[in-house]
This record gives C-alpha cells, sequence and structure tokens, in this order.
C-alpha cells in the first residue's frame, strides 16, 4: 500500500515560484467532504523547500507545508500558507470577559452574570465561545469573572473540568475571579475590559505560559459560530499586532456597535465606539470591500466590531502595561489609540458551520414527554412534560410543565433546576398553592420565563395595553420594550392578567 509520502516525488514545485495559500478542499468535489472539515486534525505536513515570493516580489525563504492526498489516483499537493507559518492551536491562549452589571439584559441578570443566562433552552451564554474554543483546537481557556459570577461559576466546574464534563487533555479553563491586590491599584474592581485583562498581565507573564504566542480575547455573552484558529491563522498571515473580526450592519443597530472604517488591503484607519448623530454617519464607508454586493452594501454601510480580537501577546502587554495604562476598554480607547502605531487588521467571516456544536453542561435528563399538544415553529428541550397544550414560535427549557389548555406564543421558557413529585404537586394544588410550571388554561404571549417560575391557572400574560416598561418586582415581573419577564422564582397566582 502506498502511503502519502510515495507521492512527494510526483509532485514537483520550482523553487523560487510563487506559491498561493492553500484552500481546504473535500473529496469529490463536494462541499462539507470528510477533508473540507478535519484538515487540520488529519493532515501530513511534508516540509519543501520553497523560496517564497509575494505581490510578485521576492519574499523571505522558508518552509511551506503542504498537504497531499489523492482524487482519483491523481496525487494533489495543496500549501497550507505561502507565509511558511501555520497557527499552531497550542501556542493560542483564550480570554472570556465575564461582562459587568448587565443593564441592558435587567432583570435576567439581577442574580446572575450576563454570561450565565440561559438561552436555546438548556445552554447558557458562555457556552457559545467554550464550544467555538472547543472546536477551534483552543485548550488555554481563561475566564475573567466579577459581577454575580456564583451561577457562572458553578456552571464552568460542572461543564469544563478534567474529572468529568468535557476533558481537555493538557490544557485548562482557569477562571480568574476579581480580586484586590496591595497597593493603591490593586484596591480597584474591574473598571473595563482592558483593565480586567491588565490586572492579570502577571499570569501571562508566568514562565508556564511562556510558549503562548497570541492571545485571543472574548466576550462572554455573544451568539455565534466562529473557527477562532482560522481568525488566528488570518492575523498570522499578515503578520498583524492586533486583528479585529468584523460584520457589515445597517443604520438601525449601528450605534450599538464600536464602528471601523479600513482600506483595501484590511488595515483599520479609523474605529469609533457607539458613536452617535454626526460621528455616526462619518462611519459609513464602502461595504463592497467585505464581499457585499453593491445592493447590500446600501443596506449595510457601516462595519461594526464584534469585539473578538487577536492580540500578539507582547503587543498587547505592552500596551496595557506601559504604553496606556491608563485606558480601561478595549473597544473605546486601546483599539483606536493603537491603530496609529500597529498593524491592526479585519477579516470578515462566515459563522454557520452545522459541524461545530456547542457543548454545555450533561444533565442526564429523560426525553420530553408530549401528550395530544400542538408544536409549531418551536424548541422543546430536555425532560420537559406538555399535556394538552399549544406552543407556537417559542423556546421550552429543561423540565418544563405545561399543564392542559396552556397557550404559549412568541415566548422563551428558561425551565426548572429540579424537579417536583406528583404527590408535591397535587398537595400545593390542594393548598391553594402554585407548583413549578404553568397551570392549566393559562395564555402567554411575548414573554420570557425566568427559572423556577410558579405561574397559576387562568393567568393571562399579554400585555395587551402594548405597555413598554415597567417594574413590578414584588409582583413577580417587568416589563422591558414591550416584553414581560417573569422573575427566577417568582409567583403568579391563579387569574393574574398581565
Amino acid at each position: 500500500m502506498r502511503t502519502m509520502m510515495d507521492y512527494v516525488s510526483a509532485a514537483t514545485v520550482k523553487v523560487g515560484s510563487f506559491v498561493s495559500p492553500a484552500k481546504r478542499r473535500s473529496f469529490g468535489g463536494k462541499v462539507g467532504g470528510f477533508m473540507d472539515q478535519r484538515l487540520r486534525f488529519a493532515r501530513e505536513k511534508v516540509p519543501l523547500g520553497l523560496r517564497l515570493w509575494k505581490g510578485g516580489k521576492k519574499g523571505r525563504a522558508g518552509f511551506v507545508f503542504c498537504t497531499l492526498t489523492s482524487v482519483d489516483g491523481m496525487a494533489m499537493i495543496y500549501p497550507e500558507t505561502a507565509l511558511g507559518q501555520l497557527a499552531d492551536a497550542k501556542n493560542v491562549a483564550a480570554i472570556i470577559l465575564g461582562g459587568g452589571a448587565g443593564t441592558r439584559l435587567f432583570p435576567l441578570t439581577s442574580r446572575r452574570a450576563k454570561p450565565a443566562v440561559p438561552v436555546g433552552g438548556c445552554y447558557r451564554l458562555i457556552d457559545i465561545p467554550m464550544s467555538n474554543c472547543i472546536n477551534s483546537g483552543l485548550n488555554k481557556i481563561f475566564i475573567l469573572t466579577q459581577f454575580n459570577s456564583q451561577s457562572l461559576n458553578r456552571h464552568l466546574a460542572r461543564t469544563y473540568n478534567f474529572g468529568n464534563g468535557i476533558n481537555f487533555g493538557d490544557g485548562f479553563v482557569e477562571v480568574l475571579a476579581a480580586t484586590q491586590t496591595p497597593g493603591e491599584a490593586g484596591m480597584n474592581w474591574f473598571q473595563g475590559t482592558a483593565d480586567a485583562v491588565r490586572q492579570f498581565v502577571w499570569v501571562f507573564e508566568d514562565p508556564r505560559h511562556r510558549s503562548i504566542e497570541h492571545i485571543v480575547i472574548l466576550s462572554g455573552d455573544h451568539l455565534y459560530r466562529m473557527n477562532y484558529m482560522d481568525f488566528v491563522q488570518t492575523h498570522v498571515d499578515k503578520r498583524a499586532d492586533i486583528t479585529v473580526s468584523c460584520i457589515p450592519m445597517d443604520h438601525s443597530r449601528a450605534s450599538d456597535y464600536g464602528l471601523m472604517k479600513i482600506d483595501k488591503m484590511g488595515n483599520i484607519t479609523q474605529f469609533s465606539e457607539k458613536p452617535k448623530g454626526d460621528d455616526l454617519e462619518k462611519m459609513k464607508g464602502d461595504t463592497t470591500i467585505l464581499g457585499l454586493s453593491y445592493e447590500d452594501a446600501l443596506k449595510f454601510p457601516y462595519i461594526a466590531s464584534m469585539g473578538v480580537y487577536v492580540f500578539k501577546k507582547d503587543v498587547l502587554l505592552k500596551l496595557l502595561r506601559w504604553r496606556y495604562p491608563q485606558s480601561h476598554d478595549f473597544g473605546s480607547e486601546i483599539i483606536p489609540s493603537a491603530i496609529a502605531e500597529h498593524d491592526v487588521q479585519n477579516p470578515m467571516f462566515q459563522f454557520y458551520d452545522p459541524m461545530t456544536p456547542f457543548f454545555t453542561s450533561p444533565r442526564f435528563l429523560p426525553p420530553t414527554k408530549v401528550e395530544k399538544s400542538q408544536i409549531k415553529d418551536s424548541i422543546i428541550s430536555h425532560g420537559c412534560f406538555l399535556h394538552e397544550c399549544r406552543v407556537e414560535h417559542s423556546i421550552v427549557g429543561i423540565r418544563s410543565r405545561l399543564d392542559p389548555g396552556v397557550e404559549l406564543k412568541d415566548t422563551m421558557m428558561m425551565g426548572a433546576d429540579y424537579y417536583q413529585t406528583d404527590t408535591e404537586i397535587a398537595s400545593l394544588l390542594a393548598e391553594g398553592n402554585v407548583p413549578i410550571g404553568v397551570g392549566k388554561n393559562t395564555r402567554i404571549r411575548n414573554c420570557i420565563i425566568d427559572k423556577n417560575a410558579r405561574i397559576g391557572k387562568e393567568v393571562v400574560i399579554a400585555n395587551t395595553d402594548g405597555v413598554s416598561e415597567s417594574d413590578r418586582p414584588t409582583d413577580g415581573f417587568y416589563i422591558r420594550s414591550g416584553i414581560t419577564v417573569i422573575l427566577k422564582n417568582a409567583t403568579i397566582k391563579d387569574g393574574t392578567v398581565i
């Protein structure tokens, strides 16, 4: 049987010739094939003595790592990068920022950090960047926490550890909690994203982490799919000091993001954090440079930062410790200031990839039981009981109970942390109390129901008066932007109308 190495002599590459960057390919030309998805994990690297050329000019001599394979008996050789350096996940660490008070998600953040907010029925927001790290091969992960971090720390300990849950081999998941240290500066809590990293700069200077060359900085409360190693490879290929991930943005949401302008080479020339009014208009640009059509570029005239950064480690430490020691935030201070002095790049990504699953804590719950119910355009999570109810365009979280006659529409129900037995439920009902779940003939629309909520029978939650904002914590709910939010552990009594 011939091995991959047997094909080396069959592939002749002229010394000094131009070698273009490789593209991942699949067997038989099918998108999503084995080679397309697993190339970076199952490749044989063959060093070829090539002299590299870039843009028609002579570059540095070095090695090009290539992937050899055969299709229909024909040997093919794919160079992995024209710059001779393949990004290695072993030299990359990720920092996930736990966030601040989370006022925009209040009251869901009244007792938990933003990354701990449940999402998608059985996940928490922190599972998204954590899963992206795992799927990208990154296993050196630091998580910076400060505000309401108890439930976040518990979830991380249960899910991402060495004893059970996700096993990281020689990697680690380390929580760096805000703490006070000696000295005047050490008496302060985190003052912003950059300050949070600055207070733990000494961790990255530890000899144990001397192999780390690049640091990926992520937010713990974003929803997206991304291969961070593709991101890092772009960073390495362009020899950038800092790389910022971006997406095109329309006018309605542009002022909520850090916006940038870039030149034709992808260099960031201007950065403005959440601009308003005239400053917002000045940040409009030609987004066809990102690959958009002319029509789409008119709809999305802004380039928005995703809050995902890659830094060379030495550049990051220099910026935080020496160059800008009083700057507290990456988006509003560090990045805009660094543009004038460092090579700050800006790639564009597509985030949808069905081959990269999201991970979360294994709960070993039974399958959901559905009896004589109608479910349309909805997600029903594990361990639920649905009896003669109707669910439309909604998410029903773990361990939820919906009694006969319940109607749920445009609603996110986070579920429960524990079960109540049939005996306990019957006892509560006999005493006139409300068990966890939603009682008979209750109608709920345009609502978020936090965990362990007890909603009685014949309840109507619809906000028919169109109230935009209301604070009713003693009654167990808030209204935010017209959406009713039922608080965690709240009780909504039988016959209540909201």
